[in-house]
């Protein structure tokens, strides 16, 4: 096997080239709001997933316990996967039909980004799916341009605070869209 010391690229650009420049997300473009049980979370993702396209890719950071993988079903749910979904802790990838395909990554067990290009990551961004990242932070360094990014904290038992950010323009619109449909026309 030989190493590949280049730049990995995905549709001709290189992964995170502009990690360090990229502007900061406006403040009206973030959803910030409180679930109230898991029941909640998961009707966050599922109202969101009516909204995506294929490429799309989400980030879910959290620490254990936070939601991201009921935020993941709902996804999967709004997009009409049916069966059971779980996180791919150990096999790092689980698929998914539906309206899109869904590719729920988990990569909590991988020690950074080359691992993840090792088990070809590549070939599940930019496609004709949906990409659900968990543990993104382990993967920092190829993290691409855009993205929108969920952070879910936990609250009490039963609560958990929920960011979405657009990173990047094309996702501004959708979490627009996205917050009118779930929450009403309100500035």
């Amino acid at each position: 096997m030989t190493q590949n010391n280049h730049q990995p690229k995905i549709k001709d650009q290189p992964l995170n080239a502009n990690r360090h420049t990229r502007p900061q997300t406006a403040p009206s473009a973030i959803v910030d709001f409180i679930s109230h049980s898991v029941t909640q979370t998961r009707r966050c993702g599922s109202q969101l997933a009516q909204h995506l396209t294929p490429g799309t890719i989400i980030l879910l950071e959290g620490d254990l316990g936070a939601g991201k993988t009921t935020f993941t079903k709902g996804v999967a749910q709004g997009l009409g996967v049916e069966g059971y979904v779980n996180s791919p802790t150990f096999t790092l990838v689980n698929e998914y039909e539906g309206r899109l395909p869904v590719y729920h990554l988990d990569c909590y067990r991988l020690e950074n980004g080359q691992e993840a290009l090792d088990f070809g990551i590549e070939e599940y961004l930019y496609g004709d799916g949906i990409t659900i990242i968990e543990w993104p932070e382990r993967i920092r360094e190829i993290w691409p341009e855009s993205y929108i990014r969920v952070r879910l904290s936990y609250l009490t038992e039963t609560k958990r605070s929920l960011r979405l950010e657009p990173v990047g323009p094309a996702y501004v619109g959708l979490l627009q869209e996205f917050k009118k449909s779930a929450f009403g026309s309100f500035q």
